[in-house]
């Protein structure tokens, strides 16, 4: 609480905050929360943390791609979809030809060969691969801290799971309870 104007003493302050609370003009000082669920929000925090950074992490593949000229996301809407992963790993071990990293494609993605290899056309240097391959090391690396975070945050909200499944049965609720999924390629 911070001093009146003219009161420059602890002692006056003490009396002054006494006097206001035995007229009912202050509140009680806020209790703290049991430690456990101190603990859960801060689990919760870094789990949205790490999955709320995966833009940026996208991004910067992004641009160790376009500085070797290599155009992949125009084509591929997913670049860490199951083609793309694969196209990126020979890339990384040293793959370079735009037709044998096209014929990695799968799926749907198949139909768009020709757009594929002229994206794939690049050249792509060792430190290219290098940084790659270091960006991919600390996805994974992200990924698995995160799926083992989440299993301890859910293993321990397991005991009021009832009370979660009521607040996400509001139409209202956004449809998690705020801790990171990783479920998705976030990352």
């Amino acid at each position: 609480m911070k001093a009146v104007p003219g009161r420059k003493t602890d002692v006056k302050d003490a009396e002054w905050i006494t006097d206001l609370l035995r007229h009912g003009l202050r509140h009680r000082p806020v209790s703290f929360p049991p430690s456990q669920l101190v603990t859960d929000g801060i689990w919760c925090a870094i789990a949205r943390h790490w999955c709320k950074n995966g833009p940026k992490r996208v991004k910067r593949r992004h641009m160790v791609l376009e500085t070797a000229n290599v155009k992949l996301a125009s084509v591929v809407s997913n670049v860490l979809g199951k083609s793309g992963r694969s196209m990126l790993a020979a890339m990384i071990e040293g793959g370079s030809s735009a037709e044998a990293l096209a014929e990695l494609a799968r799926g749907t993605l198949r139909r768009k060969l020709p757009q594929l290899q002229q994206a794939l056309n690049g050249q792509i240097e060792a430190h290219h691969r290098v940084l790659l391959q270091q960006i991919f090391a600390h996805m994974r690396f992200l990924e698995d801290r995160i799926h083992h975070l989440q299993l301890e945050i859910d293993q321990r909200l397991s005991p009021f799971e009832e009370a979660m499944q009521l607040r996400l049965a509001h139409p209202w609720h956004p449809g998690d309870y705020g801790c990171c999924h990783s479920g998705g390629n976030r990352l």
